[in-house]
């Protein structure tokens, strides 16, 4: 027995030691083979014809611009709505949430798609509307401006989940003191509310900055014909035109975007460390603010915000769908549900893109929620430096940008694996497999929130009574974090089905997600198709997080992250 259970606990021996090659090979050997090829490139002087190259200073310009303008934009907007729909006595909190995080879950390419569609000189809406700006007309989000822009709409809600996570527990007791010894709202907010909502701002900040130096979608969209290159599409066209440097050069631009990601996480340590934010007594969102009258001003400017943030770039998208070309006016002779129809039904690149998308994110899900499970149970008893370690290492693919992971895992399997002599570059598995490693910590987290709030008597009884290693897993912990183990599941589907930085870099033909078939018929010049396709993915969206809303009481508390 003691061979297979470790001593004084109830976990197998095999188990761990099963967490960590997982963890090795999803996220230790592909970062490591990253590193590797980068100190080659700089040992055989490839980082001087890198550095030399004036594209490099361009891109990490430009990406750095857009970044830290973007997390300006998602600060002001997204701290905006987490101060009134936390602290207010506004209205309609639970939808306003909801459709505020929508933005999050929406793929970045169709983002930008929508907002073309909504804006320009050939804009249907516009033109049906009798107010699109003359033909000839530069369409104003091709810029770093443009650019900026949909950073922060995009990431706002990362801002928002960040900041409202600390106004939720604010100590109740010290706000009614001072409004006891006469402080009014305004100087409550200044003097105690604000102050210790900086960790919260900080990190959204953080969380920002990173997700806008890693994104892909809306720079290939908006940047590329204008000729503004980040450093994700900067390696996505190195790659389109490959040559013998090309990986060299690519591991290197990689290592750059993930030092600019790991500064702006160190930049958030450095902010907060030394600073002594605990919250004593009780805390709650009962500390909130009457509006008053401004409930009537300030109501209808936030469903004003989110109209322009998600209804306005909708129709735009589902009217670019229903014209014959991008720039025809719509109008009742013009409509057409042709495009819907040729890429249901004709286009046999976009049936394989959505039976590749669904097939991934099911394979992902469904294999990590396995994997999680097992891990969850690891870690949860294990409170040494070594699972600590695990866990730190579980997190940082999700942490990193796509485009890094995407480079790793290319690097890894560009030639045949040895010993078994496959090759999985340019199929299917790479992309699965790099999903796997990316999207570990999202399907970690609620369930090893789920085994914290287990009592850990009835598995002791269990083991007591004689009852193995599955057969407790199987009888008392699955059907307790069932409805946590479903969110996971849910939650990874979805941000598999329409990510598009990972498999713009991984795909070849007959692989092509929904996120590369968008972007790709949007290049060729197919914009009624890339349109019809993008309403299609963001009404599936809404129908994964309206199943995750209905979900939502019977999982542990901040599973769905929109819930109050």
């Amino acid at each position: 027995m003691h061979g297979y259970v470790r001593s004084g606990s109830s976990q197998p021996g095999w188990l761990f030691p099963f967490v960590v090659i997982i963890v090795l090979i999803l996220s230790v050997l592909p970062l490591a083979r990253l590193a590797m090829t980068g100190i080659a490139a700089l040992s055989n002087d490839g980082i001087g014809a890198v550095l030399s190259d004036p594209a490099l200073w361009s891109a990490t310009y430009y990406t750095l611009v857009t970044a830290v303008f973007g997390t300006l934009i998602s600060l002001a907007i997204g701290c905006t709505f987490a101060f009134l729909l936390t602290l207010t006595d506004i209205r309609g909190k639970g939808v306003l949430s909801f459709l505020f995080v929508l933005p999050m879950m929406i793929p970045p390419q169709v983002t930008a798609l929508a907002w073309v569609q909504m804006s320009g000189p050939s804009s249907p809406p516009l033109k049906a509307l009798h107010i699109a700006p003359p033909l000839g007309s530069p369409q104003p989000l091709y810029s770093v401006g443009g650019i900026s822009l949909l950073y922060g709409v995009q990431h706002a809600p990362l801002v928002y989940l960040a900041l409202r996570a600390g106004l939720m527990v604010l100590p109740r007791d010290g706000v009614e003191a001072a409004r006891l010894a006469g402080a009014g709202s305004f100087q409550v907010f200044r003097d105690i509310i604000l102050p210790l909502s900086l960790p919260g701002i900080i990190a959204g900040a953080a969380i920002s900055f990173v997700s806008c130096t890693g994104n892909f979608g809306i720079p290939a969209i908006l940047g590329i014909p204008a000729s503004i290159y980040t450093l994700p599409t900067l390696i996505f066209t190195k790659f389109s035109s490959f040559t013998s440097r090309t990986f060299g050069d690519v591991a290197v631009l990689s290592a750059i975007i993930a030092i600019i990601s790991v500064t702006g996480l160190a930049i958030q340590d450095r902010t907060l460390r030394g600073r002594d934010y605990r919250v004593l007594g009780l805390s709650g969102p009962t500390a909130a603010f009457e509006l008053g009258g401004w409930k009537f001003v300030v109501q209808p400017l936030l469903w004003l915000c989110l109209f322009f943030m998600l209804a306005a770039p909708f129709f735009a998208l589902l009217a670019g769908a229903l014209v014959p070309a991008y720039g025809v006016s719509l109008t009742f002779k013009t409509m057409s549900a042709n495009a819907f129809h040729e890429i249901l039904f004709r286009q046999v690149v976009t049936r394989t893109a959505f039976v590749n998308s669904l097939s991934l994110a099911a394979g992902t899900a469904l294999c990590l929620l396995v994997v999680t499970v097992l891990a969850a149970y690891a870690l949860k008893r294990r409170k040494d430096l070594f699972s600590r370690t695990v866990s730190s290492l579980i997190e940082i693919p999700y942490s990193l940008p796509g485009i890094v992971m995407a480079v790793s895992f290319i690097l890894v399997f560009a030639a045949p694996i040895p010993i078994l002599h496959v090759t999985l570059y340019g199929t299917i598995w790479i992309i699965l497999i790099a999903y796997l490693s990316s999207f570990f910590a999202v399907s970690l987290k609620p369930i090893i929130s789920a085994f914290h709030q287990l009592d850990p008597a009835l598995e002791e009884a269990a083991r007591l009574s004689g009852a193995g290693f599955f057969r407790r897993l199987f009888d008392i912990a699955v059907p307790l974090i069932a409805p946590a183990a479903g969110a996971s599941v849910i939650l990874v589907f979805l941000i598999a089905c329409n990510e598009l930085t990972i498999s713009a870099l991984l795909w070849s033909a007959g692989t092509q997600t929904l996120g590369v078939a968008i972007y790709n018929l949007d290049d060729s010049g197919s914009s009624d198709l890339a349109s019809a396709l993008s309403v299609l993915v963001v009404l599936m969206v809404v129908f994964m997080m309206l199943l995750l809303e209905l979900m939502a009481k019977r999982l542990p508390r901040g599973v769905v992250p929109w819930r109050n």
